[in-house]
């Protein structure tokens, strides 16, 4: 493994996969640095943070700043920030459409974006996104959640070829239904809108998945590590399911 010293940032970091994923590269050695919205849940983790909303480039831009000042150039940025919105086609707004489009894509491109010449510079660095298997394949009611995780794994791919001899590799992580709080607001919906339990309510989702169970966060935390490994180095423009088969 050869991120130790490496600096690596990471959106999305005061919870659930982010917080997982933080932690672990911080054990490997790693100088860490999380972004988000919610001081609370950021200062929590116990790892030096900065408040920021990726949707806006500026707050991106300043964040990068601070922690570039703090802890050194960025060898890796992972975009792990996201949310999801069940509705009906038919009942999607357009303003609903780019809200879906601007945490789950643009927060993307603004967190990659910022690191781009720290990565140039050192001839190396590791993109990586926390997709979907919504950006593989579709869901019913998540039209918007699954168009803008489609973009991540376009985007991913694009960004890989033209960064291809530079020595950075661009990788999306598309993980099936994650045990994690935005899991439970979504079996929380279920249970609202069709009487189920909360039992019924899981097994629904997890049913998909051919192991029959939940991903773990330390699966992705896991799976992002190894993508920073010279192990990894040929790996590159891929969407990699974390889905038990699913995909």
């Amino acid at each position: 493994m050869n991120i130790t010293g490496k600096h690596v940032v990471i959106s999305g970091g005061g919870t659930g996969v982010g917080a997982d994923m933080a932690h672990r590269f911080a054990a490997a050695g790693a100088r860490v640095t999380i972004l988000g919205r919610t001081e609370e849940t950021l200062a929590a983790q116990g790892l030096p943070y900065v408040l920021c909303d990726v949707t806006d480039p500026e707050q991106v831009d300043a964040a990068f700043a601070q922690a570039r000042a703090a802890r050194g150039p960025v060898a890796v940025a992972i975009a792990n920030a996201g949310a999801a919105d069940s509705t009906p086609f038919a009942k999607m707004t357009a303003a609903g459409l780019e809200k879906m489009l601007a945490v789950n894509v643009t927060g993307v491109f603004t967190l990659w974006q910022a690191a781009l010449e720290d990565m140039k510079s050192a001839g190396w660095g590791r993109m990586i996104a926390v997709a979907s298997t919504a950006g593989l394949k579709g869901y019913p009611y998540v039209a918007g959640y699954v168009a803008a995780k489609h973009g991540v794994v376009g985007l991913t791919r694009a960004l890989a070829l033209e960064l291809a001899q530079t020595g950075i590799t661009v990788n999306a992580l598309c993980p099936g239904f994650i045990e994690t709080s935005m899991l439970d607001r979504s079996i929380a919906n279920i249970v609202a809108k069709t009487g189920k339990t909360p039992e019924q309510a899981a097994r629904a989702l997890n049913k998909g998945n051919p192991q029959g169970r939940f991903v773990q966060t330390h699966e992705v935390a896991g799976t992002a590590l190894w993508l920073c490994s010279d192990d990894a180095g040929a790996v590159n423009g891929h969407a990699l399911s974390l889905s038990g088969g699913e995909i």
